[in-house]
């Protein structure tokens, strides 16, 4: 019996972490390094103390622990014996090392059982020490005791293939990187792509999960590298061996690939073969990016594997590809190659792979199979591929016709029938597609007639290779052929129809709208005389959408005769019961009879034998033609009500034939009332039908309510027959009925609800169920007025007479809505059938109305997530049929049924915020079932614990505020720009007003909410408010102004005076937005600014200025705005800088308005400043305003011109002027104090001024004022003696070129900016002929006039120029044209220019005046007096 030492049984750690641990005295810690140095040495050698330090367990020490045995100690203990015994035996340390680590290594490596022998990676014992095992050996190369390089070549030199995850492990610890092996073993290629290959087809164990996650980490780093080093492009030139690794990278890589592909083409069908090469295709993936290679490498190497396996072994040749492309569909072909292709197309864009594509199939030889596969996987996976495909294909033809290209021919019809192989849902069918390229005159081919023979002969040699389906194609719909080559053409078809013929395939008995784009055609799938009927369908169908004949019936009626006489026509003109109103069916028939398409006899056959069956089906009634047709009917209704409890099948079908009949004897229909055959007009707002017509409806509507009641008695809804949807069919099968049935039904919901008993209201809410249920396509409603914006089913129509504006309307909308959802619950068993008979509608109105009139309803709303009570469809339905039952009861028992509750889950029945704003804006505000605190209480919830928190995809605002106020914005400007139609059908209470006022409160409230809850987090919500609603209006003006035309102008202005008064209800101060700039805020106007310069401008009247309302609300914006900053006044004062110069609408509205707006700001600064007087920017205008008085009054001395912009000065003095009491000639006399020679900021103020009087004038013209135009003339007159010896005043009509004049164009519409040029000729023909002469001597004059003449020539013509409404006052604009032309030649004669000059004055008047140009020509031509100057 022996005795082990401890010290054999436990690590060196873990005896240390054994022993008390004292206080180590200065020297204790080398002393204790040399007794354990010592110690080992007499008791362990190094194999074992490299595994002692290596063991897993050392990792899971505690901290007390590890501050006793330091992770460098046992490290410096092997590292200290290492080199002890390599001095001994005289080797290097480093050799040891790599001997002593590499025999750990392989132990650790080596199978521990027979199953391990097969295993690609490490288990998971053996990954953790190797984990160890290279952390110890990081520290040896720390310390100097290992080199990495020769651990690599000791181990290549054992190991003929290396473990992957071994190489792994040694890249990703930093130890050895996999770059370096690559560049460094010249045998890698021999046994990477081996070991890749074996690793990615070994299946790990069931149950190692980390295993198969190893696999894939393993992989994925390998390719990372081979990519970042293969094609990662460097700026510097590579070296030789740097671009011996890339190259050799790219050949590992593409060794894997042509694996991958060798796999799909061997086995297509092996599920075990293909496990490996899709396990690499995993690998293959855009996350590659950013790891070992970059986003330009992997789009490099992506691109690269692309056009490997495009052009991989391109055996076939195009003959086989055209005869076996319908086997390489998308849903045929390999999925490894589609997934392959799939992850290659990931990050590119369509038209980059396209273009790849395009460029692929010029430049090398292809493997067709592989191009097809990839381009159905585009299509499939890419739904905005085909417009794309289309694009390619155009480009592909037009290259093909221009140089006679057959390869580009040969690839546009392979990609354009591969597209029509995937399906219509994915692209054009092959006929289609060829009908477009080739069916008309403007065809590819129809340029000569060598392009139709390159067409022709390319299809004929195409012939022996061709599928049938495709020849069939050519032949239905062969291209465009002019007639005096038509012989070219039949050569063709002779050829296709003989292969057709070997092919044993018939074109005759082929249908008009057979599908023969498919991979196997269509032919034989279906019998000719099925296929004709199939035929006669479309057909009528296409001419019941279109009110024409087909073109493939007429082509057919010429170039297929035999199966248009013998299959078609005996479909069409099968014997039947010709309606009363002509359906779509007898319509095509007489249209064909009418092109003589149909013989005489075979027509006339079919009338007499559609007489003879009529006759047949009436014998039954024939006995009650004579009858009173009312009282018929009456007692064949009640007959009806004895058999819809306990009536057979067919004595119901029977009574309901005669009751049919007797129907169309009083309704026999109205051809007038008929839009596109199926559209009924129903006139709600006139007179009743006449009097029989209202008997029978009302007979009808009765008898309806009595069968119900009568139903409901023996059985729930569910148990009843089918008598009631019958009926309702019967009913809608007469158009004049069912306008009449509209009208009816229209009137008593929409002006006799109140009056209705509870059995009246549960028959109706049953009959409008199955209206809607029934799902009727014979007929739809247009009502008149237009209430609803198209023609609806008539369920729709008649539940749009429901309103919800007063209380009576309210409780009897409850009440029907409630009988008619209960029925449609009932009526169906399961949630789909369910859906058929509960009119989305009435659901909708139940869950706007409940809540509002059932306050304990809003604390249980109707939630997709689980129900508050158990349906029980019996109760449900007796409470609903329970005589005297309160209807406070039936509705809170609906609200609280699962069934209710469950159809919220579906979109259609999800009610929106949007819709519920339209219910509530309807609201009567005097006649609402809620009073005024009970009202708001009731929309504060609904918005902010109803919609607020839903998500978008239920109607809600997903939390966020600023959609909610989006949509109250919406709804609030809707409300008031909206067509006035409909609200003229619900005037029972419009004049007093509807909920606008209380939803703009809740604007105003969420609005301020946002600002407050935004001030008090760290960012500006101020700023985020006023970017909010500025973004808001700029999104509505985009949409109004999508075309340019009067209408959209009209809506445009429209949406902008209504946002103006939205505007004026919303706090002043968040127009302006806050921006924090070194630690303190200030004011940033540029988003209010770049809104009036866009939009205010277009809508001002007059225009050029703004109103006093909103002047002064945009101002108040500005100060209150400031108060939030650190120094309110510095910074109203900068804010005011910058709209003088970025605004000049707000700037000149303020010098109009600055009487009225003065005080109002001079009191809210005083408020808030603490009595302060108005910042000195502001305190300008005064100033300003005082200067132009005294101007205008010539006193004496004048006063100092105020240091402001030349705008406002100019605005001062036209605000004076217009004030002024006398005329003109005091204010003639002021100008001259003014020196526009000596002084530029004089000249710019008189320049202002004259733009100024410009707009006056164009004012007068246009907006038809009462004051004459005389003062506004005068005055020009006077500012153009003082300024028409400067060019400047010719700038303001120059759009091009205004310089420090460029902010006019932002102070006035763009429809006064357009007229300049009438106004420069209209004013300037009415000056004196000294002042024009002066004119003719200004710098750059002639240029200015031509440039304005070309313009004001442009608007006479376009119809732009303003019409004469005032003859007496004004011309005509074909006088002021012919003036103006006259004035301009004269100009031409007496003005010296130089050539250069007059030839592009020449060419500017060219096209638009030939005696301006030639003017100027004749100039041009007389020999110059100075050619040098000419030259310069």
């Amino acid at each position: 019996m022996s005795v082990k030492l401890p010290c054999e049984e436990q690590g060196v750690s873990r005896l240390l972490a054994g022993r008390v641990v004292s206080r180590l005295q200065p020297d204790g810690a080398q002393r204790l390094q040399e007794a354990a140095v010592q110690l080992l040495q007499q008791q362990q050698d190094l194999c074992s103390l490299l595994r002692e330090v290596s063991t897993p367990a050392g990792c899971c020490q505690t901290g007390e622990q590890r501050a006793v045995a330091p992770g460098g100690l046992t490290g410096s203990l092997l590292e200290s014996e290492l080199r002890r015994q390599a001095e001994a035996l005289g080797v290097p340390v480093a050799v040891l090392s790599v001997k002593l680590i590499l025999d750990r290594l392989t132990e650790i490596t080596a199978p521990e059982g027979a199953e391990d022998e097969r295993r690609e990676l490490l288990t998971s014992s053996q990954r953790v020490r190797l984990c160890v095992l290279l952390e110890s050996s990081r520290d040896l190369v720390s310390q100097g005791a290992l080199c990495p390089k020769l651990l690599w070549q000791e181990y290549r030199r054992d190991q003929k293939l290396p473990e992957l995850e071994v190489l792994i492990h040694l890249h990703c610890s930093n130890f050895l990187s996999l770059k370096f092996i690559l560049e460094s073993d010249d045998g890698v290629r021999v046994w990477l792509v081996s070991r890749l290959k074996a690793l990615c087809s070994w299946t790990p164990p069931q149950g190692e999960e980390e295993t198969k996650l190893q696999q894939l980490r393993v992989l994925s780093t390998v390719v990372g590298v081979l990519v970042g080093c293969g094609f990662e492009l460097n700026s510097e030139p590579a070296a030789p061996d740097q671009r011996r690794v890339s190259l050799l990278c790219c050949s590992l890589l593409d060794e894997m690939l042509f694996w991958l592909l060798d796999t799909v083409d061997k086995s297509p069908t092996s599920q075990s073969s293909a496990a490996g090469p899709g396990l690499w295709i995993q690998t293959l993936d855009a996350s590659l990016c950013g790891v070992s290679a970059s986003a330009e490498a992997v789009q490099r190497f992506f691109t690269h594997s692309l056009t490997q396996a495009l052009t991989y072994k391109p055996r076939l040749t195009v003959s086989d590809a055209v005869t076996l492309q319908s086997d390489w569909t998308f849903v045929k072909a390999d999925p490894l190659l589609m997934s392959l292709f799939r992850k290659l197309a990931v990050i590119f864009s369509v038209e980059l792979l396209l273009r790849h594509l395009q460029q692929v199939l010029e430049t090398h030889e292809v493997n067709w199979k592989h191009v097809l596969c990839f381009l159905s996987t585009l299509l499939v996976y890419s739904p905005c591929a085909p417009p794309s495909l289309r694009e390619l294909l155009s480009r592909l033809l037009t290259s093909a016709f221009e140089g006679y290209d057959l390869e580009h021919m040969v690839t546009a019809f392979l990609l354009a029938r591969q597209g029509a192989l995937e399906g219509a849902g994915v692209f054009s069918s092959y006929s289609d597609w060829f009908k477009m390229s080739f069916g008309g005159s403007s065809g590819f081919h129809a340029s000569s007639k060598k392009s139709l023979v390159f067409l022709l002969k390319f299809l004929s040699d195409l012939v022996p290779f061709e599928p049938p389906q495709y020849l069939k194609v050519h032949i239905l719909h062969p291209p465009f052929v002019p007639v005096k080559h038509r012989s070219l053409l039949m050569e063709y078809i002779s050829l296709a129809k003989t292969r057709l013929a070997d092919l044993k395939e018939s074109v005759e008995d082929m249908g008009l709208y057979e599908d023969v784009s498919g991979a196997g055609g269509a032919s034989g799938s279906t019998q000719p005389q099925g296929q004709a009927v199939q035929d006669v369908e479309k057909a009528v169908s296409l001419f019941e959408s279109t009110g024409r004949i087909s073109a493939t019936v007429m082509e057919a009626s010429i170039f297929r005769r035999p199966y248009f006489l013998t299959r078609f026509l005996p479909a069409l003109l099968k014997p039947r019961v010709l309606p009363v109103k002509a359906d779509a069916r007898m319509s095509l028939i007489e249209a064909l009879k009418k092109a003589e398409k149909i013989p005489a006899a075979q027509h006339s056959s079919y009338v007499e034998s559609c007489s003879r069956q009529r006759r047949q089906d009436r014998r039954v009634v024939c006995s009650d033609a004579a009858d009173d047709p009312l009282e018929v009917l009456k007692v064949q209704l009640q007959e009806f009500r004895g058999l819809v409890v306990d009536g057979d099948d067919g004595d119901m079908m029977a009574q309901l034939s005669r009751i049919s009949h007797t129907l169309c004897v009083v309704f026999p229909g109205r051809p007038e009332d008929l839009i596109e055959q199926t559209v009924l007009k129903v006139h709600v707002d006139a007179p009743p039908s006449p009097e029989l017509h209202v008997k029978v409806i009302n007979m009808i509507l009765r008898n309806f309510c009595q069968c119900t009641l009568d139903a409901s008695r023996a059985n729930p809804p569910n148990k009843q027959n089918l008598w009631a949807s019958r009926l309702v069919s019967v009913l809608l099968g007469n158009t004049q009925l069912i306008c009449s049935l509209t009208h009816r039904l229209w009137d008593l919901f929409h002006n006799q609800g109140s009056s209705l008993s509870p059995a009246h209201v549960l028959g109706l809410a049953a009959f409008v169920v199955h209206l809607q249920a029934s799902q009727c396509p014979s007929a739809l409603i247009q009502l008149v007025p237009a209430v609803l914006p198209k023609p609806v089913p008539v369920g729709e129509a008649v539940s749009s007479a429901l309103v919800c504006s007063t209380h009576p309307d309210m409780l009897f909308c409850v009440r029907f809505c409630v009988s008619a959802v209960c029925y449609g619950i009932c009526r169906g068993d399961s949630l789909p059938q369910q859906q058929d008979y509960v009119p989305s509608s009435f659901y909708k109105k139940l869950l706007y109305l409940i809540p509002r009139l059932l306050p304990e309803a809003r604390r249980t709303f109707v939630t997709a997530e689980g129900s508050v009570g158990e349906s029980q469809e019996k109760n449900l339905w007796s409470g609903a049929t329970e005589a005297g039952a309160p209807w406070r009861t039936s509705a809170w028992r609906l609200w609280r049924d699962a069934a209710f509750q469950q159809l919220q889950d579906k979109p259609q029945y999800q009610l929106s915020f949007s819709d519920w704003l339209v219910h509530e804006l309807r609201v009567q505000r005097s006649e609402d079932a809620l009073s005024d605190p009970e009202r708001q209480e009731y929309q504060q919830w609904a918005c902010l614990e109803l919609f607020l928190p839903r998500s978008g995809e239920q109607g809600g605002c997903g939390g966020d505020m600023r959609i909610l106020c989006s949509h109250l914005l919406d709804a609030v400007m809707d409300q008031q720009s909206k067509d006035q139609s409909l609200e003229n059908l619900h005037q029972r209470a419009s004049a007093t007003g509807t909920c606008l006022p209380d939803v703009i409160s809740r604007l105003q409230e969420f609005v301020y909410e946002m600002e407050v809850t935004g001030l008090s987090g760290s960012r500006s919500g101020r700023a985020d408010v006023c970017d909010f609603l500025f973004q808001f209006i700029s999104q509505r003006c985009s949409s109004s102004s999508m075309s340019p035309s009067v209408g959209s102008e009209l809506d445009l202005q429209v949406t902008l005076l209504t946002w103006n008064r939205v505007l004026l209800a919303l706090p002043p101060q968040l127009l302006v937005k806050l921006k924090a700039e070194g630690g303190r805020r200030t004011l940033d106007c540029t988003t209010l600014t770049q809104h009036v310069n866009q939009h205010q401008r277009r809508v001002c009247s007059p225009a050029g200025l703004m109103s006093s309302h909103l002047t002064s609300h945009l101002l108040r914006g500005v100060l209150s705005a400031s108060v939030s900053c650190g120094r309110p006044r510095e910074e109203v004062n900068k804010a005011w800088s910058q709209i003088s110069v970025h605004c000049p609408l707000l700037l000149t509205s303020a010098v109009r308005w600055w009487e009225r707006l003065s005080p109002v700001l001079t009191s809210l600064w005083s408020r808030v400043c603490d009595g302060e007087p108005l910042p000195e920017q502001l305190q300008l205008l005064t100033d300003c305003g005082h200067w132009a008085h005294s101007v205008a009054r010539c006193l004496s001395p004048s006063p100092p011109m105020p240091p402001a912009p030349a705008l406002l000065l100019a605005s001062s003095l036209h605000r004076a002027w217009r004030g002024r009491g006398g005329g003109n000639q005091s204010f003639s006399a002021a100008l001259k104090l003014l020196r526009p020679e000596r002084e530029s900021q004089d000249r710019q103020v008189l320049v202002f001024l004259l733009f100024l009087c410009v707009n006056d004038h164009l004012l007068t013209l246009l907006c038809l004022q009462e004051e004459s135009d005389e003062e506004s003339l005068s005055l020009f007159s006077d500012l153009l003696c003082v300024l028409v010896d400067s060019s400047d005043w010719l700038l303001i009509f120059k759009s091009s070129e205004q310089g420090v004049y460029e902010s006019v164009s932002m102070l006035t519409s763009d429809e006064f900016t357009r007229l300049l040029p009438w106004a420069f000729y209209s004013l300037l023909l009415q000056q004196s002929a000294e002042l024009l002469h002066r004119a003719l001597c200004c710098p750059g004059f002639l240029q200015a006039a031509v440039l304005l003449y070309v313009r004001l020539l442009q608007l006479v013509l376009d119809g732009h120029a303003p019409a004469a409404e005032r003859p007496e006052q004004q011309l005509d604009p074909s006088q002021i044209l012919s003036r103006a032309k006259r004035f301009l030649l004269r100009a031409i004669s007496q003005t010296p220019l130089s050539s250069a000059q007059r030839r592009r004055l020449e060419s500017q008047c060219a096209d638009v005046d030939p005696e301006v140009a030639a003017a100027l020509s004749v100039q041009l031509s007389a020999p110059s007096l100075s050619p040098e100057m000419d030259f310069l």
